[in-house]
């Protein structure tokens, strides 16, 4: 059997039948074992919280290569140093019934136990590429989820402003640590060292 989801409806592929089931009298109802079972049949981008779930966007190239630049730029930094970066799809478990799934995942020890197979119970860094659908979500609604799960450190790369803005916890909250525009390195204050050229970045291919 195939998942394939497509908001409000899942369509369930069999051989010879095609069924759709409309999620929105569902949502509310999910639980976390149903939506871990839910996002194990499928690689969209599913996050979960008390019950509702929504599904992200598909990922652009764009999207991709911006991801892709920042993963290997962080994986060259942190790897030598004992850490590890991962990448979307992953589930982060912010608190309990809460699930995000962020597009970069950093812990500065790579056998951190909350480094857990299905999914992760924390990190040390997160980043966002903004998506277009809905910019909010990663600009106004993220920084909330990843401070409830008091992540040090977030970036939230604005392909839409041409800007990296990185965001560090701070009395159960995030402040900003740098907006960064073309022509600047952006850089860390949790990874001492690291910092990546804005134009490298927003130009990645």
């Amino acid at each position: 059997m195939a998942v394939e989801l497509k908001a409000p409806l899942l369509r369930m592929v069999w051989p010879d039948e095609v069924a759709e089931i409309d999620l929105a009298p569902l949502q509310g109802l999910w639980s976390v074992e149903q939506y871990l079972a839910l996002t194990n049949q499928t690689n969209r981008l599913i996050e979960y919280t008390d019950g509702l779930i929504e599904i992200l966007p598909m990922p652009t190239d764009k999207h991709q290569a911006i991801s892709l630049f920042l993963l290997l730029s962080l994986l060259a930094f942190v790897r030598p140093r004992g850490g590890t970066v991962a990448y979307a799809p992953l589930r982060l478990a912010v608190r309990p019934g809460k699930f995000r799934e962020p597009d970069l995942l950093l812990l500065l020890e790579a056998d951190d136990p909350r480094r857990q197979n299905e999914y992760w119970l924390g990190a040390d860094l997160v980043a966002e590429i903004v998506s277009p659908d809905r910019p909010k979500r990663d600009t106004e609604e993220k920084p909330l989820d990843y401070a409830e799960a008091t992540i040090p450190e977030y970036w939230i790369v604005n392909p839409l402003t041409e800007t990296v803005t990185v965001l560090v916890f701070r009395d159960d909250a995030y402040v900003e640590h740098g907006l960064f525009r073309r022509g600047q390195q952006a850089v860390s204050k949790l990874l001492e060292g690291f910092s990546v050229a804005v134009d490298s970045l927003l130009d990645a291919r």
